[in-house]
């Protein structure tokens, strides 16, 4: 996979955690990830809570080792690398802040 597509995935599961954990989370802290990926350091800082920040750290590092040069969505993917309980539980997430993300659109769409 490319540096930008990286890039793009880590921003991606940054938006979509802070998202979900901002809405059904409490004592949220700021934490600093520092990923590495083809000799360059990417540089993320945001509030999760506890396990937020425990469940992005292994997909970040999932993330860091996808084996596939074309990166496929997760969920697609013919060999997954998530653990099944850990999958459900990104799955979830991801769920939730799509449908968020999708309806901050249409709100913006008719300017509600």
């Amino acid at each position: 996979m490319t540096l930008e597509k990286f890039k793009a995935e880590v921003q991606t599961l940054e938006k979509f955690f802070t998202k979900y954990c901002e809405n059904h989370h409490e004592n949220l802290y700021e934490k600093n990830y520092k990923l590495e990926y083809k000799q360059e350091e990417i540089k993320s800082s945001f509030c999760l809570c506890d396990d937020c920040h425990k469940l992005i750290s292994y997909s970040f590092e999932r993330l860091q080792e996808c084996p596939h040069e074309i990166k496929p969505m997760c969920r697609r993917c013919p060999n997954p690398c998530y653990e099944k309980s850990k999958w459900k539980k990104l799955a979830k997430l991801m769920r939730y802040s799509g449908m968020q993300f999708g309806l901050i659109k249409i709100k913006k769409l008719f300017n509600i």
